[in-house]
């Protein structure tokens, strides 16, 4: 019991940070661009409280922490943005999509970085205040990857929208109704499917993990540590 609620208490404030700071840089990125209808709506907030989704924040990241999952992820509630609200709306587009990405980028770096800072903790505290760093890096490195496959409704997607000639974006856009039903099916049919005929089909753990895997070594390295490669 006691294991489980360490375990909980050191994902719960990484998750819980990672996701909704994502979609408030979304919000702040919008309103720098044009855009205050997440300022006025209070979404350009620290608080968490304002962001959490109860499924994608609280329940999913819950289950497949307790199935052992190969990976954590999670989501906040979307950041509403008026794209024709935009000052210039396709470039802007582009990057209010950055933001969120972005923002974990930054967060995994900033973790790394206070890492340094664990050894003059209390004694009591020190493996806790670690596993929460190491999580808060990895779960930040986990959303930025995933958030940047080229599927709407994902930030990469936007970007991606952004930067396609018009006669390729408009079809693409038309895309995003089928975007929920692909990531389902990469996240939880495929790799089902797979233990069902004894085939490996995680394809999203191959797509995530690799960068993953690269981002976490580089980082770690470059902020002073020299044990990078184990993750």
């Amino acid at each position: 019991m006691n294991e489980m609620l360490f375990t909980v208490s050191t994902w719960a404030i990484p998750v819980l940070l990672a996701v909704t700071l994502h979609e408030a840089a979304h919000g702040y990125m919008a309103c720098l661009k044009g855009d205050d209808t997440a300022r006025l709506l209070g979404r350009v907030t620290l608080n968490p409280l304002r962001h959490v989704d109860p499924f994608g924040t609280i329940i999913l990241p819950g289950l497949l922490m307790l199935s052992h999952a190969p990976f954590l992820l999670g989501w906040a509630k979307p950041v509403p943005v008026r794209f024709d609200r935009l000052r210039d709306p396709i470039r802007d587009m582009i990057w209010v999509a950055l933001a969120g990405p972005g923002t974990n980028l930054a967060l995994a770096i900033a973790s790394a970085l206070l890492l340094h800072g664990v050894y003059i903790a209390p004694e009591s505290t020190q493996e806790w205040l670690g596993s929460n760093l190491i999580n808060s890096l990895l779960i930040n490195l986990v959303l930025a990857v995933f958030n940047m496959i080229p599927v709407l409704p994902l930030d990469g997607g936007r970007v991606l929208a952004g930067l396609l000639p018009r006669a390729l974006a408009i079809p693409y856009a038309r895309t995003e109704r089928f975007g929920m039903l692909i990531l389902i099916g990469l996240v939880f049919l495929l790799p089902w499917v797979g233990d069902m005929i004894g085939m490996d089909l995680n394809i999203l753990g191959v797509v995530i993990g690799e960068p993953v895997r690269f981002l976490y070594g580089t980082i770690l390295s470059l902020t002073g540590h020299d044990f990078g490669s184990a993750v």
